[in-house]
């Protein structure tokens, strides 16, 4: 896992936590500063921020922080500007974060075997080399000459290529950096405030909730054409749309296994029999033919 996905991760887990505690405080009824005041009390780096720093308000100083905290941010936002109760869609934000970070293991998973093997099989020339050269096989003299150079250059080439197709197919398996269905959950957030659709979108947009989505605007169609609660069709779309995306990551991840052998077969195992076994069979192969002569 790259450094960055390791930022991530542990950024999504930290964010969970924090949420989760916040989403329990409000529900007992306890005021949100005070609430931040308490988690701060208790070690929480994220509300030592939020506590120290009232004047800016828990909004700006979550999106300060950038990846995970950016949707909670927009939530916070919303539901400050309208006056809506926050700790229910805190709890399912909570449980998306997990969900992401659940698919974030499943890859990592995925990836366990076939990055140990690579890791393994790029040794494995050296390993072959040093043999080689215990065993008396002029194998630094071939790889001077023109055929072991071009085996080396070629070998390094296929490695590097594995490397970076290893490394992109990683980074097409890891699911979104925002989560599914923010949008849909923080406009019913703005209309459990009691304002209509049309202010309710005007303040998630100035929150930082993006341009009106196509599902959530279909979802605000149904409901005007039904007669139903758009606050309940819209959370319900956002739980949806986490579920799909919870799928779609998990059947990435088990994907990802049986891809990843692709690089592997056609460059990490070509570039160990260039780097490994080629010069090592050109020596063999100069040494007969100086016996010969």
């Amino acid at each position: 896992m790259r450094a960055t996905d390791a930022t991530d991760a542990t950024d999504a887990t930290d964010a969970a936590a924090t949420v989760q505690r916040l989403a329990v405080l409000l529900e007992a009824g306890i005021a949100p500063p005070r609430a931040w005041r308490l988690l701060a009390e208790s070690g929480d780096a994220v509300a030592v921020e939020v506590a120290a720093d009232p004047t800016r308000g828990a909004g700006e100083v979550l999106a300060a922080r950038g990846g995970a905290w950016c949707d909670v941010a927009t939530a916070w936002r919303v539901a400050e500007a309208v006056g809506a109760p926050l700790a229910a869609s805190l709890r399912g934000f909570a449980e998306a974060l997990r969900e992401a970070q659940a698919t974030r293991d499943d890859i990592a998973v995925a990836l366990a075997d076939p990055a140990a093997t690579a890791r393994l099989i790029a040794w494995l020339p050296l390993v072959a080399i040093g043999l080689s050269l215990m065993l008396g096989f002029d194998v630094v003299a071939v790889v001077t000459q023109p055929v072991g150079i071009a085996l080396v250059a070629a070998g390094l080439t296929l490695m590097l290529v594995a490397r970076h197709w290893t490394a992109r197919l990683v980074a097409r398996a890891q699911p979104d950096g925002r989560l599914a269905g923010v949008q849909a959950d923080v406009v019913a957030i703005a209309l459990s405030g009691g304002v209509s659709i049309e202010r309710a979108l005007a303040v998630v947009g100035a929150a930082g909730g993006g341009p009106l989505e196509t599902d959530t605007a279909a979802v605000l169609d149904l409901s005007a054409r039904a007669g139903a609660p758009a606050a309940d069709l819209l959370r319900a779309s956002a739980a949806e749309a986490r579920r799909v995306a919870r799928a779609d990551g998990r059947l990435h991840a088990a994907r990802l296994g049986a891809r990843l052998l692709v690089p592997m077969g056609l460059c990490t195992l070509p570039a160990f029999l260039m780097l490994g076994v080629g010069p090592v069979l050109l020596s063999v192969l100069a040494g007969s033919a100086s016996l010969i002569t």
